[in-house]
């Protein structure tokens, strides 16, 4: 094993009627006046919103709500929610919803606890970030893995740029998770979201870390084998329980940092991808899927044989040479998400190619004008952006 420290304090609440003790649990860490966020009304009209409310009022606590976050989720909501939530004297956070609400959610505590700091400051490095207001989420989508992870992702549409941020104070003190409330999300997002936790995984699995970490690969082989195994079930019945509630679980796991011990992390398709859902407002498991192929391809010569274990522990290769393997495997995965109903180019995800100017674009703001590189196991400055980018037109 190589050196690694982890802490995730996020306490867990997990199973059905999970968010009954919502109210209990936001007084045991202190909270008195929930500032509650969400997202385009699909929790208010489930009823979900509405039994949580009932239940703080139950309890003796103070509330008040903003919704209106979507994907992709938006710096001026975050802005008019770090207002409100000052004005009402907040001094808990609750997201319900997924990974957008939850990320807007980790914004706004970190703005209340920092009146004087504009939260995108702490995204752009500008400001550090050295305290936060208690939040914890009401799962609703298994996807992000927000709920346990120490990452957040803003955009700013006034400049298009999205940004993500990690930090110890991004993690949420509790999150309660129930699968029967997944049962209802559309299936788009739950196959995006099902894309997104393999992405989580792989982005941590394919490291330029060469030395062996068995218990980590196994634990992140695991997480990937299970998602896929529970997705078509998932997809053909979303309210088979225990299918979905694997696929909760897995989402928690696949980003709380526990899949990568030892490893640490690329996240290169993280970075191109958000380049692409900056600019065209795309489904951020979408953008994963539409350039993982091309990434692996360019990348994979740097590392075979990790390629081929991939291969041989996931879709069980074991014929041919480390590089045969290496690209079966990369096939399978490929044709894995298209089996699903995820786009694997840019043409599939836009339903057109790019120009080569808009490429040079994009690859200019994912590498800062060519001055910082993506990812680890083969990091990518700004002409092998170019050329992921490219190998994935079509």
């Amino acid at each position: 094993m190589q050196n690694f420290t982890f802490k995730c304090p996020t306490e867990i609440v997990f199973g059905r009627h999970a968010e009954d003790q919502a109210a209990a649990k936001i007084r045991s860490y202190g909270g008195s006046r929930v500032f509650i966020v969400y997202g385009g009304g699909s929790v208010v009209r489930s009823g979900l919103l509405s039994r949580i409310e009932c239940q703080l009022t139950a309890n003796g606590l103070a509330f008040q709500v903003l919704g209106g976050v979507q994907p992709n989720p938006r710096l001026s909501l975050v802005r008019e929610g770090v207002r409100e939530a000052l004005q009402f004297k907040a001094n808990f956070i609750l997201a319900v919803g997924g990974g957008s609400v939850i990320d807007s959610a980790k914004a706004i505590a970190h703005g209340v606890a920092n009146p004087h700091t504009d939260v995108w400051d702490f995204w752009t490095g500008h400001a550090k970030l050295e305290k936060t207001t208690p939040m914890g989420s009401v799962l609703t989508i298994a996807a992000a893995g927000s709920e346990t992870s120490d990452s957040a992702v803003l955009t700013n549409e006034e400049t298009s740029r999205k940004m993500g941020l990690n930090t110890p104070f991004n993690r949420p003190v509790v999150a309660f998770m129930n699968p029967e409330l997944t049962f209802t999300v559309p299936k788009r997002q739950l196959i995006c979201g099902i894309s997104d936790i393999l992405m989580h995984t792989m982005e941590r699995y394919f490291t330029s870390v060469k030395a062996e970490n068995m218990l980590t690969d196994r634990v992140a082989e695991s997480v990937i084998k299970t998602v896929m195994e529970k997705s078509h079930v998932a997809i053909e019945n979303q309210e088979d329980y225990d299918a979905m509630s694997e696929i909760m679980w897995c989402g928690s796991v696949s980003h709380c940092d526990l899949t990568g011990l030892g490893r640490g992390k690329d996240f290169s398709c993280h970075k191109l991808g958000h380049e692409l859902s900056a600019r065209y407002d795309v489904t951020h498991g979408a953008s994963l899927t539409s350039v993982w192929g091309a990434w692996a391809e360019y990348v994979y010569r740097d590392d075979p044989d990790r390629f081929a274990q991939y291969a041989e522990r996931i879709f069980g290769i074991q014929d041919g040479t480390a590089e045969e393997r290496a690209r079966l495997g990369i096939d399978k995965m490929i044709a894995y998400f298209q089996s699903i109903g995820m786009p694997v180019s840019l043409k599939e995800l836009f339903g057109k190619t790019l120009s080569n100017e808009t490429i040079n674009e994009l690859a200019d703001l994912a590498t800062a004008g060519d001055t910082k590189k993506l990812g680890s196991f083969h990091p990518l400055a700004k002409e092998d952006v170019v050329a992921v980018y490219k190998l994935a037109n079509h």
